[in-house]
Order: structure tokens, then sequence, then C-alpha cells
């Protein structure tokens, strides 16, 4: 493997780990950055792969949480419909995912497709973040299966890459009565089953394509995304509570317009 795939590959990882959790979309971030730097993967797999880093870096945060959600599901009728909901709230994404696969990848995964998204979800997010929603959820305890599946629901925008999963989850949430934080929480414990069943049957359907080199490269991207997604799944929870999306949605707007540019420009 040389020097030059690796950085880029570290490089990358960085950037899904930063990404992943932020209301920005990770996948869109990847397939720009990937673009114009000249990265390919087969298949796109490397995208898809590298985010078993966020997901352990989510785990390791959530473990005890995770743990007594765990040990409730044999005694509390809260957690048992908790994680009812959260499952639900998976299932739509996972039914589209497996049926549109080949159609995400082969013509969705383009840098013009996200630009413009990017461009699209960072007017949505301006948009929300400055209405007055009314609060009914304070926490995620106590969002019903229902709500989960409508949740759920509006996650599939994220199929399309720019959108944002963390995006798509949060702006669901907060139209069905969640707050800002509520929000962002229950996107990263609806993230744990969406990305772990990508990445299995992304995995599944391109493992007989994956090189030496590719597996390498995964490997360190997987590494990055590890490290810099525990960074953000710690303070994101705070940061969102005091500052809400603003920053996110012009950020969207800004790497979306110069994308853009770049592909006018350069194709």
């Amino acid at each position: 493997m040389n020097t030059t795939l690796a950085l880029k590959a570290a490089l990358l990882g960085f950037i899904e780990g930063l990404t992943e959790f932020l209301p920005v979309s990770s996948t869109g971030h990847l397939i720009l950055f990937g673009h114009y730097l000249g990265f390919s993967s087969p298949g796109r797999s490397f995208e898809v792969l590298i985010q078993l880093g966020a997901i352990l870096a989510i785990l390791s945060v959530y473990f005890w949480k995770l743990w007594g959600i765990a040990r409730g599901m044999f005694s509390s009728r809260e957690t048992q419909l908790f994680v009812a909901g959260v499952l639900l709230a998976f299932l739509p994404a996972a039914i589209i995912g497996v049926f549109a696969h080949s159609f995400i990848k082969g013509v969705l995964f383009n840098p013009f497709v996200v630009c413009i998204s990017l461009i699209a979800g960072g007017l949505v997010l301006l948009a929300v973040d400055e209405t007055k929603f009314e609060i009914k959820h304070e926490t995620i305890e106590t969002f019903s299966p229902m709500m989960c599946l409508k949740i759920g629901l509006f996650q599939c925008l994220a199929m399309i890459p720019g959108v944002s999963r963390s995006g798509a989850t949060i702006v669901g949430a907060m139209l069905f009565g969640a707050s800002k934080r509520a929000a962002a929480e229950f996107s990263f414990f609806l993230a744990m089953p969406t990305m772990a069943g990508a990445f299995a049957y992304d995995l599944y359907k391109n493992h007989k394509l994956l090189a030496f080199d590719d597996v390498m490269a995964v490997g360190i991207g997987f590494v990055m995304a590890f490290i810099t997604g525990l960074i953000v799944v710690r303070g994101l929870l705070n940061f969102v509570s005091n500052y809400g999306f603003t920053p996110f949605a012009w950020w969207r707007i800004i790497v979306g317009s110069f994308g853009l540019a770049a592909w006018f420009v350069y194709g």
C-alpha cells in the first residue's frame, strides 16, 4: 500500500468520523472529497465500510446506557417500547436499502446530486431552526413506537447522498414534538442498527471485490473515524442545545456551493 493512498484513507476516515453524527451528510462529504482527491473504491464500499469506526465510537460512549437498556428488556415496559420503537424506525431504511442498493450506489453517488442535496438540506435546517415547535418530548424514552416509525420514514430521505441520515432523523423528530437535544440523541440510537445493517450488507455484496490495498484503506479509515467520532458524539448534544442547527446549515450551503462550482469547472 503506497503512502498517498494511506494518507487519503486517513483523511477520509477523519471526515467520516467528524461528519457522521452531524446533520451535514458524511456520505456526501466522502463522495465530494473522494472525487476531488481522485480516490475510488470497488463498489463504493470504502464510504460505507469505514462507518464501522463511527458505530464503535457511539457504542463506546453509550455503553452503560445500552447495558441498562439490555437489562431492562426483561423487566421494564418502557424499555421494551423504546427498543421496539428504534427497530420500527430502522425498518423502512432497511427495506429500501436492500431493494434500491444498486440504484443508490450506481446513480445517486455522484458530486452533483450531493451538492444539490447539501444546499437544499441546509435551507431546510435554517427554516427548522427558526421555527418554534411545540415541544412534547424532552427525552427519547417518551417517544412512542408510532412516532419512531414516522421518524424512520424521514430517515429514508437520507438514501439520497447529501441529505444526511442524522439531519433527516433530527428534522423528523422535531416535527413530531421532540426537543433539539432529544432529536439529536435519538439519531444516535437509530444510527446503530442503520449503520451496522448498511455495513453488513455492503460487506456481503462487495467483499469479493476488495483487494489487499482496499482492506488496508478501510482499516485506516476505520481507525480515524473511530477517533473523531468519539469526540463528536461526546460534544454534540451540548453544542446543539446551546447553538441549534444553524451553524451546520450554513456549512452545508457553503460546501455544497463550492462543490457545485467545482463540478461545473472541473467535472
